[in-house]
């Protein structure tokens, strides 16, 4: 059974996926968990720190996955394609997370993108940025990891249109063949660098 601050966070994270960060007030999220406002106040401070910590708590359990690949042994080009994969599966499975992520991006408040990539995204963005470096010393490992990030989350925004273009097969919403495709890409490009 999940606990009152659990049932906030979990329908916070669909509010402000549909509605926005501006656009949910306190007082509706009150409404949609049937509790008073000062309910909610009395597990989060502000409107800021119940986003911080909705973000966090739909992004935890994705964040052990990631883990588990940045710890491996695995040659790095292994690791790249173990991200990869995980990646899609990760926004295929959760699209309030994913439908959180874009409306987020697309309204771009430099206060939230602050408080995102540094208090929920770092830690996995600076292990993408080790491998980077791995894969192509030679490369910027920052821009190397933001292309990675970019290829995966194109696919998956574009998705539906993609589907209605000439010569897309059935196969090809698979995520093996997604990760696949995208590493091949990526590790050829790479390799064309040195």
């Amino acid at each position: 059974m999940l606990t009152s601050k659990e049932k906030i966070l979990g329908k916070a994270i669909v509010l402000f996926a549909e509605k926005g960060y501006s656009g949910l007030s306190m007082r509706q999220l009150a409404t949609a968990v049937d509790m008073s406002v000062a309910a909610i106040y009395h597990h989060f401070p502000d409107k800021k720190a119940l986003y911080l910590d909705a973000i966090r708590f739909a992004f935890s359990g994705k964040e052990l996955v990631f883990a588990k690949i940045w710890e491996s042994d695995g040659a790095p080009e292994q690791k790249l394609r173990q991200f990869v994969r995980s990646l899609l599966e990760v926004m295929l499975q959760d699209r309030e997370f994913h439908r959180l992520m874009q409306r987020e991006i697309m309204e771009a408040d430099p206060e939230r993108m602050q408080l995102l990539a540094q208090g929920v995204f770092k830690n996995q963005f600076c292990s993408l940025m080790q491998l980077a470096t791995e894969l192509a010393p030679q490369l910027d490992a920052h821009l190397v990891a933001t292309s990675i990030i970019g290829l995966v989350k194109n696919y998956i925004d574009y998705q539906p249109l993609h589907q209605n273009f000439p010569g897309w097969k059935l196969e090809n919403q698979k995520p093996d063949v997604i990760a696949k495709h995208i590493t091949e890409l990526l590790l050829n490009g790479l390799r064309a660098s040195n």
